[in-house]
């Protein structure tokens, strides 16, 4: 990526960036770290994470933020924009002797100007409740270490519950906790609930209520990461294997399955409406995966080494009328001026409902962009654009924008050969992943605002307006033939894998199944030997990762049986709808992509005035976005010099 003003070092630390909305900017007054603000030495640490909860204050200075540097834990309130930051002063500050934090999560249901719940993981494996603001402990789950030895990878609340949360472990398994129950003196004791490719669900063993109340075992590996839809019916991991699961949470029915392209997946997230997950790990692409199609619809690839958080921006996207130009010539100033005063750009809390009106046939069409950003190992951050046509690539085309080359490919499954030919299409928004590369991304297309891009790139990416190839001759992508892949259908609740399922949990949520105690003794003899027969063996050829360094080495036998295993998946796998080849879908290229800090970065938080971002070195950064940082941002759309550096 050519560095911004043109003539500068490109290992450069950027402190500003532009987009078709303004100029972001970085700013320093706003960051947070420990109160000395030197350097964390970042070596084999756990990755710096942070969380954010309002507690509605009467002030309106409710936001809070909560962030792990090493062994430490800090909770500020969080000033964001409005006001530089007071590091002096925290609210609470916890530092630990034996273990780290590893990550946290607030429940928003409880926070009050008062109290907050806060969960925190630990790199041995017990979660811990606290609450900052009346700097107490108030219970500590598996402290005996007994329901799981490994580190804590991931913690969240249940969406709508003030007393379920669920942690994942680097071990693979992923716990159930009812914050009222006890967690035992001895270890739990399962019964088999529910099983299906890959995946089982046990229920805790027990006469009286006790922690945990489910046990899921996902994959082979670790897990990396999971996150909750929007609605919280259904739950999305990112696990070692490289596959990314998606779950009905309350039925544990595997709705679809994704393989990255190779490599552990590490991170994972859901659009505002629940309609696409974005996946990111060690193959260095951010993949979209659709929900209701239950298969790739794009890749995108600008990061230079592991992707380690994305994040849909809710604030950015945006649903528009077409009736909007169909071209549009002159300078940037004149486009922003048009697009910030013109008809269809809304919010969220709009857009979202709005995008029921895209298949109406009365109404006019209507069509969305949804905006994502990455943040990687390479220390760059990346702002993607997914538009209508990579989203409907075989829906008309709602106006003409511009003339673009792009590369169209069909594959036959049965030869395996892929045949390429360039092709002259007419395509809205096909060049709008390539602004990223201009050094200055002022009046970048691929926004659906009507504008035209006045010269074109040499080489222009396999992007929105490539078409799907289409398997065995007509039949959808969904049926494809693969022999790992879940049967799915184009309707939006897809026939899942075969399970099995003992008579508790059919036809209900298992949360309910796992407090019914009768019948126990029935399914004691149930295993999960057949199933779980490779677990022995080392979870991922690429069992270097930030998530395996502490994991145990087994033999070199066991290492090279298991990087054989692993290349034979990933022939499987590869070309099918699990995980197609790269010429089969659109390839993104970012709007953005920056350096901003000389740590690998391991935060992205889009926040309404802001975007937040963290490095491994402990520093939190707010990028204000542009009209919030007052007149700064109201000036030309022109690139300022930075006015500072990250230190």
């Amino acid at each position: 990526m050519a560095a911004e003003g043109g003539g500068k070092e490109t290992n450069e630390i950027k402190t500003q960036f532009t987009t078709r909305e303004g100029v972001y900017k970085l700013l320093t007054h706003s960051e947070y770290s420990r109160p000395n603000r030197v350097p964390f030495n970042s070596q084999g640490s756990n990755p710096v994470k942070v969380s954010f909860v309002n507690v509605n204050d009467q002030s309106g200075n409710g936001d809070r933020i909560c962030f792990n540097v090493g062994r430490e834990l800090y909770f500020y309130i969080y000033k964001g924009v409005r006001k530089a930051a007071d590091l002096s002063k925290p609210i609470d500050k916890r530092i630990y002797k034996g273990t780290q934090p590893t990550c946290h999560d607030f429940n928003p249901l409880t926070a009050t100007a008062d109290s907050v719940s806060l969960l925190v993981g630990f790199s041995a494996g017990q979660v811990q409740l606290i609450d900052p603001i009346k700097k107490e402990t108030s219970k500590l789950f598996n402290e005996e270490r007994l329901i799981d030895k490994s580190r804590v990878t991931c913690v969240r609340w249940v969406p709508g519950s003030e007393s379920l949360f669920l942690v994942a472990h680097s071990s693979g398994s992923m716990y159930l906790y009812n914050v009222e129950n006890t967690c035992g003196t001895t270890p739990p004791n399962y019964q088999l609930l529910k099983q299906g490719e890959n995946y089982a669900v046990h229920t805790c063993k027990s006469k009286s209520a006790r922690n945990p109340l489910l046990r899921w075992t996902v994959g082979e590996g670790a897990l990396n990461e999971f996150a909750f839809s929007p609605d919280g019916k259904f739950l999305a991991c990112a696990s070692q294997d490289g596959f990314l699961r998606v779950f009905g949470f309350d039925a544990a029915e595997l709705h679809g399955t994704m393989k990255s392209y190779f490599g552990g997946l590490l991170c994972v997230c859901w659009s505002p409406d629940g309609q696409y997950i974005v996946a990111g790990g060690e193959d260095d692409l951010v993949t979209v995966w659709s929900f209701s199609d239950c298969r790739v619809i794009a890749r995108g690839h600008g990061h230079k080494s592991w992707v380690s958080v994305v994040a849909f921006d809710h604030c950015t996207t945006s649903v528009e009328d077409s009736d909007l130009p169909a071209e549009f010539s002159g300078s940037d100033e004149e486009y922003h001026e048009q697009t910030n005063f013109g008809v269809g750009r809304d919010r969220a809390n709009s857009a979202q409902s709005r995008l029921s009106k895209r298949n109406s046939t009365d109404g006019r069409p209507v069509s969305v962009t949804y905006r994502f950003g990455s943040v990687g190992q390479d220390t760059q951050m990346c702002l993607w654009d997914l538009t209508e046509d990579i989203l409907f690539p075989h829906l008309p085309l709602s106006r003409t924008r511009t003339h673009t080359n792009v590369m169209s490919a069909t594959s036959s499954p049965a030869a395996g050969t892929v045949t390429a030919a360039t092709t002259t299409t007419t395509t809205a928004a096909a060049a709008g992943n390539s602004s990223g590369t201009n050094g200055s991304n002022t009046g970048s297309t691929g926004n659906n605002s009507g504008n035209t891009t006045n010269s074109l790139p040499a080489t222009l990416p396999r992007s929105n307006s490539l078409p799907h190839s289409n398997p065995q001759g007509g039949t959808t992508p969904n049926s494809h033939p693969s022999s790992n892949s879940s049967t799915t259908t184009a309707t939006p609740t897809p026939t899942p894998t075969p399970t099995t399922t003992t008579p508790a949990s059919k036809g209900g949520s298992i949360i309910d199944s796992t407090f019914i105690a009768t019948g126990v003794s029935k399914f004691a003899t149930l295993s999960l030997h057949d199933s779980r027969k490779d677990r022995h063996e080392k979870d991922h050829k690429r069992n270097h990762s930030m998530g395996h360094i502490n994991s145990k080495s087994s033999d070199k036998l066991n290492q090279l049986s298991s990087s054989r295993t692993a290349k034979a998946d990933a022939a499987k796998t590869l070309g099918t709808t699990l995980c197609p080849r790269m010429e089969e879908v659109p390839l993104l290229e970012p709007l953005v992509c920056k350096k901003i800090a000389h740590e690998r970065l391991t935060v992205l938080i889009f926040l309404e005035d802001c975007l937040v971002t963290a490095c491994q070195e402990g520093f939190v950064c707010t990028w204000a976005r542009p009209g919030k940082v007052g007149l700064l941002s109201s000036q030309s759309h022109t690139a300022t010099p930075p006015r500072g550096t990250v230190v």
